[in-house]
C-alpha cells in the first residue's frame, strides 16, 4: 500500500507539474493505454478464466474449512477429519468455480461457453486424480501402508462426477446469465502497440519477484504445517491461521495492484496473464521451500518416500 501511494502521489504531482507548464499537455504514462486497457486477453482467455475460477474455489474451500475449525464443527487435532472436511468443501464449492470462470469467460466476449464449463469442472481435479491414482498404484505395488483404497477412490471419482461437475455447471449457468460486467472506459477498435519495456518490467522477472512478497508473508507459519504434515506435529491455532490466509489475500492484491499499475505506465495494456502470474509465482517459491525442507528437516530413506513427498508438494504448490 505503501508503495501504491508513494508511486501515485510522484505520478499525480508530475502530471499536475507539467499540467501548469503547458495548458495543452499530451498524456503520458497509463494514460495513453486508457482506450485498451480493458481489451480481451491476447492469449488463451478460456485459460486464464478456468485458472481463476479454479483458484477462487480452492480459496473459498480452504476459507470455509478454517472456519470449520475455529467453531469446532471439525477437530483440528485430527488431520484426517480437516483432510475429509477440505475435500468435501472444495466438492461443494465447485459453482465457485463456475460463476467466477463464466463471469471473466463471458467479459472476454468469447462463444465456447460449454466448453468453459467442461474444463472448468474437469481440468484441475482430473489431473490431480491421474496424478493421485498413478502415485497410488506405485504405492500398491510396493505394498505401502500409504496406499489408499480402490474404495476411496471410487468415492472421490463420484463425488467428483456426480457433485462437483453439476455444481460447476450450475454456477457457469448463472455466470453466463448475469449481466456482463461494465468498465469505465470504452475501448479502442485498433490495438495500441507496445513500446519496447525496460528491463525491470519484463515478465519474467516481475513474475518471480512478485512471487516473494506473497509468499514471505506466510512463510513463517508455513514452517509449522510443514511440520505437521511431514514431522506429525500437531498443528491446532486455526484462528491464526485464517488471519495469516486473510494477509495473503491482501499482500496478493496489493501486489498485483502495483505491479500491474508500473506496467501500464510502461504503456504495457496486456495485463491479464501477467496480473496472474505476479501472485501465482508463489506456488514456485513454496516447492523450492519443500526442496529445501526435504534436504534440511526430512530423513527419507529409499527413492519412493521422496517420490511421494515431492508429488505431493508438487499438488499443494499448484494448489497454493
Amino acid at each position: 500500500s505503501t508503495i501504491m501511494v508513494r508511486t501515485l502521489r510522484k505520478d499525480i504531482a508530475g502530471y499536475n507539474e507539467i499540467q501548469s507548464i503547458e495548458d495543452a499537455q499530451e498524456e503520458t504514462g497509463w494514460k495513453l493505454v486508457h482506450g485498451d486497457v480493458f481489451r480481451k486477453p491476447e492469449t488463451s482467455p478460456m485459460i486464464l478464466s478456468i485458472a481463476v475460477g479454479t483458484g477462487a474455489q480452492i480459496g473459498a474451500a480452504f476459507i470455509l474449512a478454517m472456519l470449520c475449525a475455529i467453531f469446532k464443527l471439525t477437530n483440528s487435532l485430527k488431520k484426517g477429519q480437516v483432510l475429509t472436511s477440505m475435500i468435501l468443501l472444495y466438492v461443494l464449492c465447485g459453482s465457485v468455480a463456475g460463476y467466477v470462470s463464466a463471469r471473466i469467460y463471458k467479459f472476454t466476449e468469447a462463444t465456447a461457453w460449454k466448453t468453459n464449463a467442461i474444463l472448468t469442472a474437469t481440468a484441475l481435479p482430473g489431473a490431480i486424480v491421474a496424478i493421485f491414482t498413478v502415485l497410488n498404484m506405485f504405492l500398491s505395488v510396493a505394498g505401502a501402508a500409504t496406499a489408499v483404497s480402490f474404495l476411496t477412490i471410487i468415492v472421490l471419482f463420484l463425488l467428483w462426477v456426480c457433485v462437483s461437475s453439476p455444481l460447476v455447471f450450475l454456477g457457469s449457468y448463472i455466470g453466463l446469465k448475469a449481466k456482463t460486467i461494465e468498465v469505465p472506459t470504452k475501448t479502442t477498435q485498433i490495438a495500441r502497440i507496445v513500446p519496447e519495456a525496460p528491463w525491470h518490467m519484463n515478465p519474467a522477472l516481475t513474475a518471480l519477484m512478485g512471487g516473494i512478497l506473497p509468499f514471505g508473508s506466510v512463510c513463517i507459519e508455513l514452517a509449522f504445517i510443514m511440520s505437521a504434515l511431514w514431522l506429525h506435529q500437531i498443528y491446532y491455532v486455526m484462528g491464526f491461521l485464517l488471519a495469516v490466509i486473510a494477509i495473503l489475500a491482501a499482500t496478493c492484491a496489493q501486489v498485483s495492484i502495483v505491479l500491474c499499475y508500473l506496467q501500464l505506465c510502461a504503456e504495457d495494456h496486456r495485463w491479464w496473464w501477467r496480473s496472474f502470474w505476479n501472485c501465482a509465482s508463489a506456488g514456485f517459491y513454496l516447492y523450492v521451500y519443500s526442496l529445501w525442507f526435504l534436504s534440511s528437516r526430512l530423513d527419507l530413506v529409499g527413492t519412493l518416500p521422496v517420490v511421494i513427498y515431492l508429488t505431493y508438494m508438487g499438488m499443494i504448490s499448484i494448489f497454493f
